[in-house]
């Protein structure tokens, strides 16, 4: 008896579906189920699909790619209808999904069989039978919730509290994990239903290990054990492992995104599962949704790394006490995002003993605008550190910025920005601020009786606007109890508030006078922003505009009153040479009640040197400032002696009949602090002289004859 002859006699026909031509060629039987002209033949596949039943025709691709994928049988049940939609016979359909060529590409070809089945009754209407309708609108409606939920994880843990929580229809796991790839590793990410410790065995182990899971990862198909017998017959070294949670099914399917399988997925079921193709399905389509979550989850979690890095990198800081004075600051990034915003302060110790404070903002609220700040920052503090004056250190930062930008790009979408700075620099003895300005808002002084007064002071453009811009340098005198404060503009603004306004809201916040400079800080953006509990790491609220840099100093209202700091400034002209001498009668007269006469002596010596160097090695007038500072017997002097040579003084070793090069090398010896500071044009030698009485400086004074 021939093959089709059995086949027809148990009501089986054979079929070959072409996907990429569009013909199905049917034998005999396969054409009389599908109520064509029994007779062998190929039929077009407009012909065949007409016959099916709408519903059916669209979930059988869901099928066969899902057989496709795994490398199994694509089995459905397939109602066959007439042209008035009524249902004639259910047939079951059994084929296996071949590529359709060398490539396995989208086309495919089925081959397989067709046979009744008695489920369905003729002449019914188009509607799903009970129980296949009931099932089928509650996968449909758990694969919504389950969908819904999962994209709305935002965190792997929170991927694996719903993956723990789904209930599927008819089957639900009783036990999950999931497992990632670590290198050739497999390791557990998380897991459900399980114990503490249970996951030990299969935390981490080799991606070659006769374990289902590894498998999974390892071909990218799902493998589904119906019973123990089937794991113990499949995986006879690992069965151990399994037996005893006392499972009788399991289902592991790999977790595939963009082609890559980054894991698998582990079902566990205390009863036993057939996996049916719609049981696959579901769970197919589970892993899936799985598989997106938790890549999202990574990359969110990746991002709020990144977030958290940058901050950690980029959070301003300060610096050790300054004397007699107290330091308070806030730093709020804009809303959403990586939380991080082109705002920033800094405190920089000089090598001269003072401090420098530095708020700033650069243009923009992104990724670009923090990593522009983050290089304009060290920028600001390499040239600090080489000890410019306030003007120099923002010219030199204008031309960083401008070629740092411009090396960006040259298009509109990637042009250049600029960024508003002020830098002060600290004198924490006498009390001053020497502030140099670049487009930024200008200081609020608050003095020790309450009132808050806007401090004008000379600035320049904003930073990168142009490469040899001039920033003049402004002085300030901070008495006892008085408190400065440098913001950006994001605290005065927000809210739709201008410069104007804004500085309004934020007075009386000012006038309060709050003895704790940190309460006051608070205050400040309590008053644009609402109570916070932690203003300098973590989020505000989504209703951020702007960033916020604030940084708040006051000299300690508890210091005694210092007497007003004697000064002399004079220029001396390159045709003048004899002014030297007239600079020497000067320091002597701003020092005539000096306690150690010697020092006296050894402050002439070295502003004579100085000067006379500048006359003698450049072709400029030089400059000559002098300051006393301080209570009687123990005060400083600061002389600092100017010219516009970029030419900087080197130290030498004169011998013995030498007649110059001895400069620095007096200084070196009688000066308590000295160094030379590069300008924007130019550069300043300095020195400083600690006074102390004859007792204490005769031994170790130089003479001065």
């Amino acid at each position: 008896m021939r093959t089709e002859d059995v086949l027809a006699a148990t009501a089986t026909g054979l079929w070959r579906w072409d996907n990429g031509s569009g013909t199905v060629t049917l034998d005999a039987e396969a054409a009389r189920l599908l109520e064509l002209p029994a007779a062998a033949g190929v039929f077009r596949e407009s012909a065949v699909r007409s016959r099916f039943h709408p519903i059916d025709w669209n979930e059988i691709y869901g099928v066969v790619n899902l057989a496709r994928a795994e490398g199994t049988l694509a089995e459905a049940r397939l109602r066959i209808v007439d042209g008035g939609g009524r249902v004639l016979r259910t047939v079951r359909s059994r084929s296996k999904p071949l590529p359709a060529g060398a490539v396995d590409g989208g086309d495919y070809i089925l081959v397989g069989t067709l046979q009744e089945v008695a489920e369905p009754q003729p002449g019914t209407t188009g509607a799903h039978t009970p129980i296949t309708g009931d099932w089928r609108r509650s996968r449909e409606a758990f694969l919504l919730d389950a969908g819904r939920a999962l994209a709305e994880a935002r965190s792997t843990a929170e991927v694996l509290r719903v993956a723990a929580s789904l209930s599927m229809p008819g089957f639900s796991p009783d036990g999950l994990a999931v497992f990632g790839i670590a290198g050739d590793r497999l390791t557990v990410i998380g897991h459900h239903g399980h114990s503490v410790g249970d996951e030990d065995p299969f935390t981490d182990m080799p991606l070659e290990t006769d374990y289902p899971a590894a498998e999974v990862v390892r071909t990218g198909r799902a493998i589904y054990l119906p019973s123990p017998e089937d794991y113990g017959r499949r995986y006879p070294v690992t069965w151990p492992l399994a037996s005893r949670f006392g499972r009788r099914s399991w289902a592991f399917l790999p977790l595939i995104v963009a082609g890559r399988t980054m894991g698998a997925w582990m079902a566990g079921f205390k009863h036993p599962v057939s996996f049916s193709p719609d049981e696959r399905s579901v769970l197919t389509t589970v892993a899936r949704m799985l598989a997106q979550a938790l890549a999202r989850a990574g990359v969110a979690e990746t991002e709020r790394e990144l977030s958290l890095g940058l901050q950690r990198s980029m959070m301003p800081t300060l610096g050790p006490d300054i004397p007699g004075m107290t330091v308070a600051a806030r730093y709020i990034p804009t809303g959403g995002g990586l939380q991080v915003g082109g705002d920033w302060y800094d405190m920089i110790p000089l090598p001269n003993g003072r401090i420098a404070l530095v708020i700033g903002d650069v243009q923009g609220h992104d990724v670009r605008a923090a990593g522009l700040m983050g290089q304009l920052r060290i920028a600001l503090r390499a040239y600090a550190a080489e000890g410019h004056r306030p003007d120099a250190v923002l010219s030199r930062a204008s031309r960083f910025l401008s070629g740092l930008t411009d090396a960006y790009g040259n298009g509109a979408a990637t042009g250049s920005r600029f960024a508003t700075c002020l830098y002060a620099e600290v004198d924490p003895v006498a009390g001053t601020l020497d502030i140099a300005r670049a487009g930024h808002p200008d200081p609020v002084v608050t003095t020790a009786d309450g009132t808050a007064m806007i401090r004008q002071t000379e600035g320049g453009l904003p930073l990168g606007v142009e490469e040899d811009a001039d920033y003049p340098t402004s002085r300030l005198t901070l008495e006892p109890g008085e408190t400065i404060m440098l913001c950006t503009d994001g605290l005065i603004e927000t809210g739709g508030h201008d410069m104007f306004s804004g500085w309004d809201r934020l007075r009386p916040v000012l006038e309060q006078q709050t003895a704790d400079l940190e309460k006051l800080a608070d205050a400040l953006v309590q008053a644009v922003h609402g109570p916070t509990s932690h203003y300098t790491t973590g989020p505000l609220s989504d209703r951020r505009e702007d960033d916020i840099a604030l940084l708040l100093l006051r000299c300690d209202g508890g210091a005694r009153k210092r007497p007003a700091p004697r000064r002399t400034a004079l220029t001396i002209a390159q045709a003048e040479p004899e002014r030297i001498a007239a600079a020497r009668q000067q320091l002597r007269d701003l020092l005539h009640d000096w306690a150690d006469p010697e020092q006296v002596d050894a402050a002439v010596l070295m502003v004579s040197e100085m000067a006379t160097n500048v006359l003698v090695h450049t072709d400029g007038d030089a400059l000559l400032l002098a300051q006393a500072t301080g209570e009687h017997g123990e005060r400083r002097l600061r002389v600092e002696v100017s010219d516009g040579s970029d030419e900087l003084p080197h130290k030498r070793r004169p011998g013995e009949m030498a007649s110059s090069g001895r400069g620095l090398v007096l200084m070196e010896m009688l000066a308590d602090a000295w160094g030379v500071d590069p300008r924007g044009a130019g550069k300043s030698i300095w020195f400083e002289l600690n006074e102390s009485g004859p007792e204490e400086a005769g031994a170790e004074s130089v003479p001065v004859g």
